[in-house]
């Protein structure tokens, strides 16, 4: 029954990462027609600012969600420890989690760099863009982040999952 349980949670999650992709392509056509008006629209050096921004925007949070989840892991096998650890696996975990630790803290920096980028090219965009052009930039700015985390969000979660009901098959005889 766990099985069937897991296996059908496993279903469910595939079938919303799919829905999720779609969106994730949709989101790219809109980005693709934002980048054809910001061209036509910005001076050389202004478009590629933006271009920066929006490519960096992608990089900077799958690297923040990335090192969050690995952290994560880590804490919760740090939490799981018991007196049956060998000294050197403790230690490793214990290494790993400052490490994962600070390269979080630098990742966060690099968001709020990136969150200074976009405040910028929001005011170079607003001496171009109408109000409505402006919005819809702003809109695709919110989505692209929002999907971002969701696309990770339902890959963490299958990799759970999948993991649980690997350890499930492997514990029946």
């Amino acid at each position: 029954e766990l099985m069937a349980s897991l296996q059908s949670r496993l279903q469910a999650l595939w079938e919303e990462q799919e829905l999720v992709l779609l969106e994730v392509g949709e989101c790219a056509k809109w980005g693709e027609e934002l980048e054809v008006l910001v061209r036509e629209l910005c001076k050389p050096q202004e478009f590629e600012r933006y271009m920066m921004f929006i490519g960096d925007l992608e990089k900077v949070l799958s690297l923040l969600l990335c090192l969050s989840s690995r952290l994560a892991r880590v804490q919760n096998a740090l939490s799981r420890m018991d007196g049956n650890m060998e000294p050197e696996e403790k230690q490793s975990l214990n290494e790993r989690h400052k490490l994962l630790s600070r390269q979080r803290e630098d990742a966060k920096d690099l968001k709020e760099n990136l969150d200074r980028r976009e405040r910028v090219v929001s005011g170079i965009l607003a001496k171009y863009l109408t109000e409505q052009q402006l919005q819809d930039y702003q809109h695709f700015v919110q989505v692209k982040t929002s999907l971002l985390i969701e696309q990770k969000d339902l890959e963490e979660q299958i990799k759970f999952f999948e993991e649980q009901l690997e350890n499930l098959k492997q514990s029946i005889p």
